[in-house]
Order: structure tokens, then C-alpha cells, then sequence
């Protein structure tokens, strides 16, 4: 099994199966179809098949720039999810009998047709495989292979009014089993914020799976958001509830600390972290450390959506 070095304490954020397996895979088999998708070459474009190099990584796929895939266990065993604890490597076994079906996303607010989904109808949606960069906060990062459909398919779906501007999500609230939400420090339940645009930007996924399976509880099962240009803490977990709004919501993070974490936390690394710089990043699994890539390595798909913005300033 890999061996995960341990964050130093000046990178660590301020303190304080599941569906039917058989089911999934096969729903998941027609949709996937073994094509690893990764970032396209336009903004809007779809995104295109990642090369399949042999070797470069534990199936022998890489992301678009030829980094190989994040060892299975590191993802399953590495985990920031503050609902269960701030200990990363703890989390996978106190999430490991937290239940995740049945389930069901509510989502409403301003739009013409609001709808509860459940597990199923999300599927529905149809599954792909696509290969992107995960960039923490915190400075490391993993390339990871999810398995989800484009957040704008489901919000065409329920048809967004023209006074809808973002997109508010709020995640599970349930600490009798979620005993991290029993810190009175973080406001919960967790809840994250898009602009509309970025939403509906076809890299933003719902994902519902990783490395061929469905989504374990401590990557955020049974659907969670991935907005792979943002740090990872933009990417809630355990979605119950999504809202089109006029105004743009406040997040778990802003009201934590909205000194440290801004709405937009777009990868920057030329906006240092008020404890460390953001001009480097630990990749789990090698030694050393690499440069930070502005947009996490996606800028050309997506720095269209930030024109005129003083990206020091809306951070």
C-alpha cells in the first residue's frame, strides 16, 4: 500500500456498498463504455479522450498533461471531510457504515420545473468517466478518475428563471453519525456556491463514482460536486439539496474564515494562502514537490468566465 506523507502543521486548514453494487456497475459499464475522458481544448467544447499511455499509472491512463492516476488506497485512505473528522487518514473508517441509499437531491429555488431526484434518475443522466486534477487548499494534490455526468444536464432539467445567478448546494446534516458536525466551530451543514456560468461549464461534473466503482462515503458518496479549477474545498460532498438563487450564497468556509477563503478559490498561484504560498503542490504518491499550475492546469477552458476580474482581489 502506498505510504501518504503527513501534512506539516502550517498546511493544515484552521481547526475546529451502498446502492446495489451490481446494479451501479452494470448502469455505469453502458455508460462509460471504457472511454477516459479528460479537459477539452475549448471552453466549450466536450471534453476529449485522455491518452491512454501504458504504464503511467495503476490502469495505465493519465490526465491530459500525461500525469498518471493517484493510487486507488491514497484516495480512498487520504480524505478531507470535516463532517466525519480533521484527521485525514481517520476518515475513511469513521465514514465507512455511513449510509447512502437510499437518497435523494432536492432542487428548486428559482427555476421553472422543481424536482427531488433520486439516485436512479441522476443516473439517468448517463456516466462517464473523466480524469481531472484535484488540487487541495492545503497544497497537495491527486489526479483522480470520477465517474459523473455534467452538472448542467440536470440543471436544464429543472430550467433556471432569468433571475437565477448562482447555484447554492448544501450537503447531508446528520451528526449523530456525522460525529465531525457535532464542532460547534463550522457553521453546518456545509454549504458551497457557484456562479451560474462556472455551473453550467461542462467540466463542472455531479459525481457519483472513482476508479470504475461507485463513490465509497469518506469521497463523498453518493453524489458530490467536482469543479476541477477550484480547490477541492469548493467540491461539497453528500449533496441533499441544490437551489438556483439571485444572490450569491455565503459558503461553510467564508463564514469560517472569510480572512482565508473566498467565494471564487479559483487555483492560484500567484494568490498565496494567508499561511503558506500556493506557488507549489505535493502530489500524493511522489517525492518532491511541483509547480501549481494556474486554473489547476485548465485555463484555457475556463479563464473566459473570470474576463475583466482582478483575480487577486475576487479570490
Amino acid at each position: 500500500m502506498l505510504r501518504l506523507p503527513k501534512i506539516p502543521s502550517s498546511e493544515i486548514t484552521p481547526p475546529e456498498l451502498f446502492y446495489n453494487r451490481r446494479r451501479f456497475l452494470k448502469t455505469m459499464a453502458a455508460a462509460v463504455g471504457g472511454l477516459a475522458l479528460a479537459a477539452c481544448a475549448g471552453p466549450t467544447a466536450a471534453p476529449t479522450p485522455a491518452p491512454a499511455t501504458t504504464g503511467a499509472g495503476p490502469t495505465g491512463k493519465t490526465d491530459e498533461l500525461g500525469d498518471p492516476l493517484t493510487d486507488r488506497e491514497a484516495i480512498l485512505n487520504y480524505n478531507n471531510y470535516f463532517e466525519f473528522s480533521t484527521n485525514k487518514q481517520a476518515v475513511a473508517r469513521l465514514a465507512a457504515d455511513f449510509p447512502t441509499s437510499p437518497w435523494q437531491v432536492q432542487v428548486g429555488g428559482l427555476v421553472n420545473k422543481p424536482r427531488v431526484f433520486d439516485l436512479d434518475d441522476l443516473r439517468r443522466f448517463g456516466l462517464e468517466e473523466r480524469i481531472y486534477r484535484l488540487r487541495c487548499v492545503e497544497a497537495w494534490s491527486m489526479v483522480i478518475p470520477w465517474l459523473g455526468f455534467p452538472l448542467r444536464k440536470l440543471l436544464e432539467t429543472v430550467e433556471p428563471t432569468s433571475q437565477a445567478r448562482y447555484v447554492r448546494f448544501e450537503a447531508v446534516y446528520d451528526p449523530d453519525r456525522m460525529p465531525g458536525q457535532r464542532n460547534t466551530w463550522y457553521e453546518w451543514p456545509y454549504v458551497e456556491g457557484l456562479r451560474l456560468d462556472e455551473a453550467m461549464h461542462d467540466l463542472t461534473i455531479l459525481a457519483m463514482g472513482l476508479y470504475g466503482e461507485p463513490l465509497a462515503p469518506q469521497n463523498g458518496a453518493p453524489v458530490r460536486l467536482v469543479v476541477p479549477w477550484k480547490y477541492g474545498f469548493k467540491s461539497i460532498k453528500a449533496i441533499v439539496k441544490i437551489d438556483l438563487v439571485a444572490e450569491q450564497p455565503s459558503s461553510l468556509w467564508m463564514i469560517a474564515a472569510p480572512h482565508e477563503y473566498g467565494f471564487y478559490a479559483n487555483v492560484n498561484p500567484d494568490v498565496p494562502h494567508p499561511r503558506w504560498s500556493q506557488r507549489t503542490e505535493r502530489r500524493i504518491g511522489e517525492l518532491g514537490r511541483r509547480e501549481t499550475l494556474p486554473f489547476n492546469g485548465y485555463a484555457e477552458q475556463v479563464a473566459h468566465l473570470y474576463a475583466g476580474m482582478d483575480l487577486r482581489k475576487y479570490y
